[in-house]
């Protein structure tokens, strides 16, 4: 029997987060995402998680819950977060609605952004930033470069 290098459903990267409250977090991808949980895996104390997998959209995004003194860290135990888990969708404007719906907080509303999508960005309750996005227009690196030009000039002396 042959076995394939990349797991059906996976794609070559796949986001893992560590969480204070996997199984809370699955529910809460569920009703701000849409997730379609794939399976989770209890940890030694048949309370924590040890390893989950949820679907969304046409991505896996695996889970865990932290494990102090062992491995990575939550958002919660760092006070923050190095990385946006990004998502592209068919409506910005709806999926942001519904993200802050089921108690996501909004970092930035739906904006038309220089790089051609509309784009938000919500923090989840668990501490992780999603970047949220709708495609409006493909743009040439030259367009994108020009539109970046003219977008940074109009932010100096703001803030």
């Amino acid at each position: 029997m042959t076995v394939k290098a990349i797991p059906d459903g996976f794609t070559t990267v796949t986001c893992h987060l560590t969480i204070k409250g996997a199984a809370d977090a699955i529910e809460f991808y569920k009703k701000a995402f849409g997730a379609e949980e794939i399976m989770r895996m209890p940890g030694p104390d048949g309370q924590s998680m040890m390893h989950g997998e949820i679907k969304i959209g046409n991505s896996i995004v695996m889970l865990n819950d932290e494990f102090p003194g062992n491995g990575p860290k939550s958002p919660q135990t760092l006070n923050g977060t190095s990385m946006v888990v990004h998502l592209f969708v068919e409506d910005v404007d709806a999926a942001h609605d519904q993200a802050v719906g089921a108690g996501a907080t909004s970092q930035m509303p739906p904006t038309d952004m220089f790089w051609g999508d509309r784009y938000c960005s919500v923090v989840d309750p668990f501490g992780h930033t999603w970047g949220i996005a709708t495609r409006k227009e493909d743009l040439t690196p030259e367009q994108c470069a020009e539109r970046a030009a003219e977008w940074m000039q109009n932010m100096e002396g703001c803030g």
